[in-house]
């Protein structure tokens, strides 16, 4: 990375132009952390603690939940300090291990959204075979292989965009360090080519998985409505619909983040799309996947009884 001492730091987008607006942006993202913090803390102490939820569903859904945490954060507290000063400066190795936290949280994420499909289509539709194809071991493979994915994504992304010589300007049009942004400033048309080459490889490997989910929630819903009882309908669907949703919005975000038409894109728009997209996701996934689940909910109420 040898720009660092050409370029010691990058200008982030401001999230407001007054200090009025930039204090209340803090508090905002201050109690949308908190409650980030406080309902993923809560799943992976209720799954820790309580061992009739060491199954492989709530396997997954712990390490989901560190990816959640990981995401928010990874950008809320530097957006909140830049707020509380009323500054929008980041280091510049600052911003490369940004870019590799939310890129590698972000990556494993979907690998795991894509296992607990997965899990919820051998439950559903073989669930002879569930315990030898969701064994212990397995699982531990699957979790490793979607945190080794991430992992290597990111750092594939990271060195390469940031070897790239940067010659226009320094300032960012994000609130936080994203690879387009950051390539937008690079004078290396041959690198930009590569890093593109490289964001298409990724964005495969994200539509293989989406795929993936897309064809095992169709063999899911033509199981599910073979099931002869309405009680047993139901309860297969109540597995599944917490999934589909967090599956959905994060899909969704992501579409609305990366793929809207330049012609609406504005620094307002895309300051509102990227919180929907890195802040909204993570804050939500866990009350939705508690909302209906009474298992989880007595686990989360056993676990704070405990505590208090």
């Amino acid at each position: 990375m040898s720009n660092s001492s050409s370029m010691p730091q990058f200008l982030l987008l401001a999230l407001a132009d007054r200090w009025e607006l930039q204090l209340l942006h803090f508090w905002l993202f201050l109690n949308i952390s908190l409650a980030a913090l406080l309902a993923n803390g809560l799943i992976l102490s209720a799954v820790a603690c309580n061992h009739h939820l060491h199954t492989p569903r709530y396997f997954f859904l712990l390490n989901l939940s560190l990816t959640d945490l990981g995401c928010i954060c990874t950008t809320v507290p530097k957006a909140m300090h830049n707020s509380l000063w009323d500054t929008t400066t980041i280091s510049y190795t600052g911003c490369a291990a940004q870019l590799f936290l939310l890129v590698f949280f972000l990556r494993a994420e979907f690998s795991l959204l894509t296992i607990m499909c997965y899990d919820r289509y051998v439950a559903i539709c073989k669930p002879l075979h569930y315990g030898t194809l969701l064994g212990s071991r397995a699982c531990a493979h699957m979790a490793a292989a979607a945190w080794a994915t991430g992992f290597l994504i990111a750092l594939l992304h990271t060195v390469n965009t940031f070897s790239l010589p940067l010659c226009q300007g320094n300032a960012l049009g994000q609130f936080f360090c994203e690879i387009p942004h950051v390539l937008k400033l690079s004078c290396s048309h041959s690198g930009y080519l590569r890093e593109i080459g490289f964001l298409w490889f990724t964005i495969s490997l994200a539509f293989g998985c989406f795929v993936f989910i897309v064809f095992s929630y169709v063999q899911i819903f033509r199981a599910v409505l073979r099931i002869p009882s309405q009680q047993g309908r139901h309860k297969a669907f109540s597995t599944c619909l917490p999934h589909l949703a967090v599956v959905s919005l994060f899909v969704s975000t992501a579409i609305i983040a990366y793929l809207k038409p330049p012609s609406i894109s504005s620094p307002s728009l895309d300051l509102v799309v990227s919180v929907l997209y890195v802040v909204v996701p993570p804050s939500l996934n866990p009350l939705i996947y508690s909302l209906r689940n009474q298992e989880l909910k007595d686990a989360i109420r056993k676990t704070m009884t405990g505590c208090f």
